[in-house]
């Protein structure tokens, strides 16, 4: 899939055409010209009112940190707002061990002197590029005080031993977070404040049925409904508390429909795509009978795809 098919996919869902123009305007106006490509996301966000909403943020110049549980679509709804933007994507993994060097840059030795090396932060602001903090809230906060002002009115980077840099104006910053996970912590109120908050769903039927359609244009339409049925089972409990967020895997999903595609019988796949990442036993044969009341035991590929 090309950029430009891309686009069509997310602007076709009926985005309101003032966001569009904005959108074109800030490409015209910011025209990416570096050496870094503009990524095409592996699949496009599909949900139209969280797509205008993110959307509508960034153009306003504001910050967005992008809250939701696991199979949200965060990263997904984070690389096809760049895409929209027309700037290519720095994808910052943040964790315990991240710290304000790792960010910003350090000094490097390079044709026998020292020499600035730029961090993943300090090359995104200062080339005007989406920044995306994925998983802020694993690190440490005395990492993330060194974001303070660039996420503020200031827009500037304090490098020590060099001169400021002050953030292209086409730079944006796009944070992601799942709360309450184990090895969380509460983002401070000072870090809080310079970002809107956008709460994901985790998607609904519509919503799978649409990627199901876009990952297998051939993919029989009863097979796409037990599909999403089997996910919005597994969803809910999840959200009941019964299972962990082992099953609730989108990328598992779609690996076992290509190993149904390959010739595996719609259980076998499924138990390797989904219910055998649980592995508490209580747990698998919960999901094990989902399976059995969603999936009929005779199904195979030839009820998934046209022979």
């Amino acid at each position: 899939m090309t950029a430009e098919e891309a686009k069509i996919l997310l602007t076709g869902q009926g985005l309101r055409p003032g966001l569009l123009r904005e959108a074109e305007s800030f490409r015209e106006k910011y025209p990416w010209q570096g050496t870094r490509k503009v990524a095409v996301p592996r699949y496009p966000y599909f949900g139209k009112e969280i797509l205008e909403q993110a959307l509508a943020a960034l153009l306003a110049g504001a910050n967005l940190l992008l809250v939701g549980p696991k199979a949200a679509g965060k990263n997904i709804l984070a690389e096809s707002l760049a895409l929209l933007l027309g700037r290519p994507a720095w994808n910052v993994s943040f964790h315990i061990d991240v710290d304000a060097s790792y960010l910003i840059g350090m000094d490097t030795f390079k044709g026998g002197e020292v020499q600035f090396r730029p961090g993943p932060v300090h090359e995104c602001a200062s080339l005007g590029g989406v920044c995306i903090l994925d998983e802020i809230n694993m690190a440490r906060n005395e990492a993330l005080a060194v974001l303070h002002s660039l996420l503020d009115h200031r827009r500037l980077l304090e490098v020590p031993g060099y001169e400021q840099l002050r953030l292209h104006p086409a730079a944006c910053f796009i944070a992601t977070m799942n709360y309450g996970y184990a090895g969380t912590r509460e983002l401070n109120e000072a870090l809080l404040s310079r970002f809107v908050v956008l709460h994901l769903p985790v998607p609904g039927e519509e919503e799978l049925m649409a990627l199901l359609s876009y990952e297998f244009p051939d993919l029989r339409q009863e097979a796409g409904h037990m599909l999403a049925a089997l996910f919005m089972d597994i969803r809910k409990k999840y959200e009941e508390k019964e299972i962990s967020g082992r099953a609730l895997d989108l990328r598992g999903l779609l690996e076992s429909v290509r190993l149904i595609r390959l010739g595996l019988t719609v259980k076998e796949a499924l138990a390797m795509g989904l219910m055998n990442k649980c592995f508490d036993v209580q747990e698998r044969t919960l999901v094990e009978d989902l399976l059995a009341l969603r999936v009929p035991e005779a199904w195979g590929q030839k009820e998934f795809f046209p022979c």
